[in-house]
């Protein structure tokens, strides 16, 4: 749910994953406010971090927010708050860092990033999400309003564990399916997303990733958090710089393709390519606007979800092999060499 200002409409959806079309599957009922926390969230703003990001081919910029884990600079935050960002900066206690993708797991939608010539800041304090129960009071700081605005303070109670929540790019079709969530009956909306949840003690209980109430300043609605122990074991594996299936190392792989599976009919094999980035991989390997992409190395594709998945195995440099029919229906092959 991280907050644009766009010429282009259509960005919003491109770059606004997890959060800005999400889908609730187990609502439930909003119980009574809780006690006062604003006393709580004063005392967790010093480590909450404003996050602003600018996409430079869709002249897009996006707000956000992070969570400071340690004083040399290394925030938690959501994949979404920074995918697809070229440029990244972190504002902390006043003063602004530029900021370095240091890895990402977009399924569990968590991204670590370094602040560039930090040290000495306010560092959260975490807790064990496990202790949390229904009824908790909780508070969602984040940056709705934009980094230049008194940070968002949204007070709630814990009212499930365990939530799901699907969510569609409504440009691409891609889908994803985030799971173990906890809901808390609070107004998040956009620019919130990787922000803490903190209870009464003032300690970092989740991080926000979700809301029935999104890009509208409506009263009522649910939030959704990733429970913090999941949150930094995802965290400390990126920080440990171990890849696997889901955990990708360093800013995300381009082959400069955009594809649109929403509209495309179910037994048409491959994904369609509705546009080419001029002087990216793709085209040097001789796709053009319009060709149906089959395989990457001789995986099959199936969907724009597919097609990431698959990119997130790879890394800068990667040499793949491409798999194509061009708009005459001929199929061809070439071979593509992976930029960041």
């Amino acid at each position: 749910m991280r907050r644009f200002h766009t010429r282009w409409r259509f960005v919003v959806a491109v770059v606004a994953t997890a959060a800005a079309t999400s889908t609730i599957v187990a609502p439930a009922v909003v119980s009574a406010a809780p006690t006062d926390l604003s006393s709580v969230a004063a005392q967790v703003e010093p480590a909450v971090a404003r996050i602003d990001t600018t996409i430079n081919y869709q002249h897009a910029i996006g707000a956000g927010t992070g969570i400071v884990l340690d004083p040399g600079g290394t925030l938690l935050t959501n994949f979404h708050v920074v995918q697809g960002a070229d440029s990244i900066t972190a504002t902390v206690a006043g003063r602004p860092y530029p900021a370095d993708l240091v890895g990402y797991d977009r399924n569990r939608d968590i991204a670590v990033l370094q602040l560039r010539g930090a040290g000495g800041l306010p560092v959260a304090v975490l807790g064990d999400s496990s202790q949390l129960a229904v009824g908790d009071p909780v508070v969602a700081l984040g940056n709705a309003r934009g980094s230049g605005s008194p940070l968002t303070q949204e007070a709630g109670e814990v009212v499930g564990f365990g939530r799901t929540i699907n969510a569609k790019d409504e440009l691409t079709g891609s889908t994803s399916q985030a799971t173990g969530l906890i809901e808390f009956a609070a107004p998040v909306r956009a620019g919130d997303s990787g922000g803490p949840m903190v209870n009464a003690a003032g300690q970092v209980m989740g991080v926000t990733t979700a809301a029935t109430v999104n890009f509208r300043m409506d009263p009522g609605g649910s939030g959704f958090a990733i429970p913090i122990n999941d949150a930094l074991a995802t965290a400390n594996q990126i920080r440990s710089g171990s890849p696997s299936s889901t955990v990708h190392i360093g800013p995300p792989t381009l082959l400069g393709v955009g594809v649109n599976s929403r509209n495309q009919p179910d037994d048409l094999p491959g994904v369609i390519i509705f546009e080419v980035l001029r002087g990216g991989p793709a085209q040097q390997a001789g796709l053009h606007d319009g060709d149906v992409l089959l395989s990457i190395d001789g995986e099959q594709l199936g969907s724009a979800t597919e097609l990431t998945n698959v990119l997130d195995r790879h890394y800068p440099g990667d040499v793949v092999d491409l798999v194509w029919i061009d708009r005459a229906g001929q199929q061809l092959t070439g071979k593509a060499t992976l930029a960041s």
